[in-house]
């Protein structure tokens, strides 16, 4: 008996290098992509470990968890890092980067989230890209989170490592991702002795196997059902229209602001300004008192397939998330997680304004 699932022909070098223009293509870019068979962990750290080593001197921007895991990666490597931080309820800013670069003049790479879906800001990447452009340094980019949900453009912004992810706003699989690669990038590749070689991790191998090889012949078997997912949601958006995607999430996300702030009950954006929050994901701070993991169990009880999330970590008692991105940037998502948090703040006895909630909400969306 055979299954839809289990019984496919192989995938095709062709095939797979075609999902790859179609990367390209969303993303605007000539320069070459990889896509990696792996959770964007995988491209995410082979592209610090392909171009970073005891000579490097890299600027690691702080804006959520992601951004200590790369400076920790980077250190690693054996390179010199400078931390620039800066508060999790706001983002970085063009000035930040260029007086950080100024006071470390030797610095020849940056790495930077572009939309932190942890805690819900977004950065300014094409400013933030003119700088590090103009200063000489390579730009490492994490767009995993903000692919789909806002415009990712490498080639425009001067990023020179720009890694993906399907699972988030492009509501497509986890275990596969890209990365777009420059030629500044390959070449500081080339020139580093500690790049991983024969590796899961290793860009590397994929372009002198891969690319320089006319993609005619794959380094090992695909993950066939990621590769075939990626490719359908690379479709639906182009059916849709990218732009069309982008405006449903950034509806999402205003609609999802505006309604918890008129819900009450002392539910407030954890983001301060509304345009450093990203569209790919709300977070919200809990009243004090309020327990922001408790909150969300009351309201998944009430609906669990509710696209809601306590923060990680240190910030599991004051954050909630409301993951609207992929399937669930929708009005019926976003109103649904209001009303059930309404009900659970209302539980414990605090004011809450549920028919404003929805309104506002509404009003925001349209």
């Amino acid at each position: 008996m055979t299954h839809p699932f289990l019984d496919l022909p192989p995938l095709s070098a062709e095939r797979f290098a075609s999902i790859e223009d179609r990367v390209a293509r969303l993303l605007g870019t000539v320069q070459d992509v990889v896509i990696m068979q792996g959770e964007a962990l995988l491209p995410l750290e082979g592209a610090i470990r392909g171009t970073a080593g005891p000579g490097t001197v890299a600027l690691n921007v702080i804006t959520g968890p992601y951004g200590q895991t790369f400076g920790d990666w980077l250190r690693d490597c054996g390179a010199t890092v400078h931390d620039l931080a800066v508060p999790f309820h706001t983002a970085v800013t063009a000035d930040l980067v260029r007086e950080a670069l100024a006071e470390h003049p030797e610095t020849d790479f940056v790495s930077l989230v572009h939309a932190e879906a942890a805690t819900g800001n977004t950065n300014p990447v094409a400013e933030i890209g003119a700088v590090v452009r103009e200063h000489g340094a390579l730009l490492y980019l994490d767009a995993v989170a903000s692919v789909g949900a806002e415009p990712v453009l490498p080639d425009a912004w001067g990023v020179d490592l720009c890694v993906i992810g399907a699972q988030k706003a492009m509501g497509g699989p986890a275990g596969v991702s890209a990365v777009s690669v420059s030629e500044r990038a390959w070449a500081r590749m080339a020139a580093n002795p500690r790049a991983p070689r024969h590796s899961y991790l290793s860009l590397l191998d994929w372009k002198e196997r891969w690319i320089d090889g006319g993609r005619k012949a794959l380094l090992h078997a695909p993950a066939q059902l990621e590769m075939l997912a990626l490719e359908a949601c690379l479709e639906r958006i182009e059916e849709a229209g990218p732009k069309a995607v982008m405006a449903r999430h950034a509806s999402a996300a205003a609609a999802t602001r505006a309604g918890a702030v008129a819900l009450g009950g002392g539910l407030e954006p954890y983001v301060y300004e509304a345009a450093q929050a990203a569209p790919v994901a709300t977070t919200l701070r809990t009243p004090s008192g309020v327990d922001a993991s408790e909150l969300v169990a009351a309201a998944l009880a009430l609906d669990p397939a509710l696209p809601l999330a306590a923060g990680g970590g240190a910030l599991a008692k004051e954050m909630i998330r409301v993951n609207h991105y992929g399937p669930h940037a929708t009005r019926g998502a976003v109103q649904g997680c209001l009303a059930a948090l309404g009900a659970a703040l209302g539980e414990r006895g605090l004011s809450v304004d549920p028919d404003a909630a929805r309104r506002a909400a509404e009003n925001a969306w349209n």
